[in-house]
């Protein structure tokens, strides 16, 4: 991608139609949408979720974006740095950005590049578990050069240093609304993670954690004539097929998020032609967890904790990858995501160039030889129960995951599948506001994991994998020490690894950059302590009525809500 294709993109975002040239801010009203999994927060430094991170994107931006077709576009800063430009330093150790003229906080006051250093410090304080700190890995410093310039400055050569401050899981926080929310103390800080002073179109009047938000369009936004919205309420809670038929059923809201329900259903809702299904394939993977710690709870505290020691069994890789070869991962398309799915062996599926081949396998379900597997390493069913064991240890895992229709029937399919090779496995479902919602106080949250198992669906933002591949090094497992932060979860450490993303972020060349990520994809499907199951397609819907819609899957899905509009 050259310099001259992103400043392309950089126009194609801002085209208007002549409809919306036309249009004014607020005139086309009240928007309703749903998200049926709530919001716990409106700071993405302080939860990986998706509804975390969409949801404050209405408020919070960054300083490029990545558009529909993966494109990134500039979007506070006045263009993309590359080495053509001088923005990328020759020997890629640091980029530098030029904020847009005249960008106001919702506050009326300036955005300057003392907010980008502090969101820097923000979320690398050694004292505070920031749920996007891959992002800001190998960064030095960040540096005001006057003349809104802000450099960036990384400690070793970048080959793609668009991470810090891209997308909509990095973006800029106001430093004086933070300045007192550093490191232990950001948890504490309710009003500033609940109503953040933000940059972009809209404004939080009203915050309702694992509820409801209510937003109006911010007067100050850099766009005179936009967001076409006046108001905003963004309705967590409920399910998938509740949301969906509010759009496409009853018209109660203009946009529902995430349709994760039986396609056959879908298109019977979509039939009744009050709204339209969109879909768009990025990276999301739904993929099975399996816990490399001890989970077990007479283990108090240090349960899923290093200090608790290795899984009994699951850090085998033979048990993994025959609980792997018996899922049919085609009849889990069939079954719960028609044309948004596609049966996957790997964590990275895409763009083409870092997707692997060395999987595949998987995509054929193999009972009889998962059985062969492990009878022949000597893991088998010593008392006649119906379950293997493994150095003595019952094969009996709990398999845990989100309450959602479809992954409640992937979890009895599998289980199934199990049984049939002397696996046992007890389902657990939790509501999908606890499960994703990052209360380190609560026991039933993914990354705290007290289970042997457990199932959902991760993506990255961007096209570039390095930040998402960063993930899996051994500092990013969650624990205590971090609050519970942390995007390890499956707790999977191998210096081997590290060592190669420490490679990918030395290595320029496109090539190499895509053996390399597919080399690591490789390591951690071969350690099965990640079984993937389905590529995503993100499915929504929206109201007919609605114009200017471009799904994305690269970014927040809302990347583009200040072109949203109502029909004439």
């Amino acid at each position: 991608m050259n310099s001259k294709t992103l400043l392309l993109g950089a126009a194609a975002a801002f085209m208007l139609s002549p409809v919306a040239a036309m249009a004014e801010r607020g005139s086309s009203g009240h928007l309703n949408i749903i998200y049926w999994q709530a919001p716990s927060t409106l700071n993405p430094y302080l939860s990986g979720g998706t509804k975390e991170v969409e949801s404050a994107s209405l408020v919070l931006e960054s300083l490029a974006r990545f558009d529909n077709t993966g494109t990134m576009v500039p979007w506070l800063a006045t263009e993309i740095p590359t080495i053509e430009n001088g923005g990328v330093a020759e020997d890629l150790t640091s980029i530098t950005w030029t904020l847009a003229e005249g960008v106001m906080w919702s506050d009326g006051t300036a955005l300057t590049p003392a907010d980008l250093i502090f969101t820097w410090e923000y979320c690398t304080h050694p004292e505070g578990g920031c749920a996007q700190a891959s992002y800001f890995d190998g960064v030095t410093s960040v540096e005001d050069l006057g003349d809104n310039q802000v450099r960036v400055n990384f400690a070793a050569p970048t080959p793609f240093p668009y991470t810090a401050f891209v997308g909509a899981e990095s973006p800029i926080i106001q430093a004086a609304q933070f300045a007192e929310c550093l490191g232990a103390r950001a948890p504490e800080c309710t009003d500033a993670n609940f109503g953040p002073i933000g940059t972009g179109p809209f404004v939080v009047t009203d915050f309702r954690p694992n509820d409801v938000i209510e937003f109006v369009a911010n007067e100050n936004f850099r766009f005179p004539d936009r967001p076409y919205f006046e108001t905003v309420t963004f309705k967590g809670g409920g399910d998938a097929a509740a949301a969906a038929r509010s759009v496409l059923e009853t018209g109660e809201f203009d946009y529902a998020w995430n349709l994760q329900i039986d396609p056959t259903i879908l298109a019977q809702m979509e039939a009744q032609g009050n709204g339209t299904v969109v879909t768009a394939f990025g990276t999301s993977v739904e993929r099975l967890h399996l816990n490399q710690f001890n989970p077990d709870p007479a283990l108090g505290d240090v349960r899923s904790t290093a200090d608790a020691g290795p899984h009994p069994f699951l850090t085998n890789p033979v048990i993994g990858q025959a609980m792997s070869m018996a899922i049919d991962r085609a009849l889990l398309v069939e079954v719960g995501y028609g044309a948004g799915g596609q049966p996957t062996c790997n964590v990275l599926p895409a763009p083409e160039l870092y997707a692997s081949t060395a999987n595949d396998s998987c995509l054929v379900q193999d009972i009889a030889g998962a059985n062969a597997l492990l009878d022949e390493a000597g893991i088998v069913d010593t008392n006649g129960d119906g379950i293997r064991e493994a150095d003595g240890v019952p094969l009996q895992v709990l398999y845990q995951t989100s309450t959602n229709a479809v992954r409640q029937d992937t979890q009895a399919l599998v289980k199934q599948w199990w049984s049939e090779i002397g696996i046992d496995a007890e389902l657990r479902n939790i509501d999908a506001s606890v499960f994703f919602g990052g209360d380190p106080a609560s026991p039933d949250t993914f990354q705290k994991f007290y289970a042997d198992i457990e199932m959902y669906t991760n993506n990255f933002a961007g096209v570039d994998p390095q930040a998402y591949m960063a993930n899996w090094r051994c500092n990013e497992i969650p624990g205590p020490d971090t609050q519970w932060q942390g995007s390890n979860i499956q707790r999977f450490c191998d210096p081997a690894y590290d060592a190669l993303v420490d490679e990918m972020a030395m290595t320029a060349d496109l090539q190499e950059r895509g053996r390399i990520a597919r080399e690591m994809n490789d390591m951690i499907m071969q350690s099965y302590s990640i079984i993937p199951l389905v590529h995503r397609g993100g499915v929504s819907a929206h109201a007919n009525s609605l114009e200017g819609i471009r799904m994305s899957d690269w970014d927040s899905e809302l990347w583009n809500i200040m072109d949203w509009r109502r029909a004439e």
